[in-house]
């Protein structure tokens, strides 16, 4: 991996605050869907996308690609958004989000849309599907790698940790995951619906190598796959600190933004529903402003 210079850093920057406006469009045009994962997966989403990841949108199912494997579905507009302004489709699509007939889905699905590289719903399941395509490039000889993304919510799910033990058993050094501990669901914050720490010893119990980064800081997590690129005895988890509903002030670390869209329904200390899309779009697109 090229080191990364400080223009490339500006254009991350300035595509992950893209991608959050998108986000919140889509979600105020479907009335439906989950706002604080996806803002707070932007930065992430656009590094891997324009950075990290060795892919070929206009060849979506090429075989030397590696393969993102998405575990918390329900931050799917993070997703379709990062892959409309990757090139995977047109933009315009983005507005049919969990319409009937359309291919963006309420959670992605993989014979929907290229890109998308597996079908999410239940919490849990992502890091098992990740790993088979780590394990098939093993046996492959195949030289792309495998990324999962996860949410600690779906750390209180046993097929997880199922899934932990046979990547760490394995030496699945082609397999690297990204945490993101942004420390709510949908009921409030993790380590009040169940407990989730000690992470970091729990995975290096499992026989993985284990990194904790910032995660809305580019260079931090280029260097944590970079870093995880060169272990080659086992797999890695990046555990990325991030803020949830991040670039939106009313939502940041609100877990009541879980799962609720803007412009939906009053929330105590954020703007009144008819103002809660114009307030997010002008705060991302003031702070886009500065960073020029």
């Amino acid at each position: 991996m090229t080191p990364v210079t400080d223009k490339k850093l500006h254009s991350l920057a300035h595509i992950a605050n893209l991608i959050r406006q998108d986000v919140i469009t889509m979600l105020a045009e479907a009335k439906s869907g989950h706002s604080a994962g996806p803002l707070g997966m932007a930065d992430i989403f656009s590094a891997f996308y324009f950075y990290i990841l060795n892919h070929r949108p206009k060849q979506p199912h090429w075989p030397g690609r590696d393969r993102l494997v998405l575990s918390n579905g329900h931050i799917c507009p993070v997703l379709y958004a990062t892959l409309a302004h990757a090139g995977y489709f047109s933009r315009d699509e983005l507005k049919t989000l969990r319409k009937m007939g359309s291919r963006l889905q309420g959670h992605p699905h993989r014979e929907s849309l290229p890109g998308v590289e597996t079908t999410s719903g239940p919490l849990g399941s992502g890091l098992s599907q990740a790993i088979g395509m780590a394990l098939a490039g093993k046996l492959d000889r195949a030289k792309y790698h495998v990324y999962c993304l996860m949410s600690d919510g779906e750390h209180q799910e046993g097929n997880t940790w199922e899934a932990a033990m046979f990547a760490g058993k394995n030496r699945l050094s082609n397999l690297t995951a990204v945490l993101d501990r942004n420390s709510i669901q949908i009921d409030g914050n993790t380590e009040d619906v169940m407990p989730l720490e000690p992470l970091r010893a729990k995975y290096e119990a499992f026989n993985w190598h284990v990194i904790e980064i910032d995660g809305h800081n580019f260079e931090s997590i280029i260097s944590a796959v970079a870093e995880a690129n060169v272990i080659h005895e086992r797999p890695t988890m990046v555990i990325a600190h991030t803020i949830p509903g991040r670039g939106v002030s009313y939502m940041e670390n609100d877990y009541r933004w879980h799962g609720i869209p803007p412009g939906l329904q009053n929330v105590p200390g954020a703007p009144p529903v008819y103002d809660q899309v114009k307030v997010a779009l002008e705060e991302l697109r003031e702070a886009a402003r500065k960073s020029i």
